[in-house]
């Protein structure tokens, strides 16, 4: 297992990523070969330290590239309803993003001492 990785928000979802890491995620719009940035970062451990976001850290980012998109395998959506003849079947492909990891910025300065600083002050609960 990497020491390295931060957990990223994207459409609504939560990813563990490592620098390295193919990543699939809800379709948007990038070109292939594009660089991405995802700014809803909500934790960084780098193996000694670990900072937690409230609920996201500022000025962290991770830098991915778009290697493509594409279409899942059809999922088959079956309705039916007995004595009454009612039956439907439908099939459905959903759109994605490939993403290729390669860095994870964590903050600078004050941001990165003031994330440190409420963690240790926090205490035993």
């Amino acid at each position: 297992m990497k020491s390295n990785y931060a957990i990223v928000e994207t459409s609504g979802k939560q990813y563990r990523v490592a620098a390295g890491d193919r990543l699939k995620v809800d379709y948007f719009a990038a070109e292939e070969g594009s660089q991405v940035e995802l700014s809803r970062v909500l934790l960084i451990n780098d193996g000694k330290d670990t900072i937690v976001g409230n609920p996201t850290i500022d000025n962290a980012s991770v830098k991915a590239t778009c290697v493509g998109q594409g279409r899942d395998k059809k999922i088959i959506v079956f309705k039916y309803k007995p004595k009454v003849r009612y039956r439907v079947k439908k099939g459905h492909r959903q759109h994605y993003t490939m993403l290729q990891i390669n860095d994870i910025v964590k903050p600078r300065g004050k941001a990165a001492k003031k994330e440190k600083d409420t963690d240790s002050a926090g205490g035993n609960d």
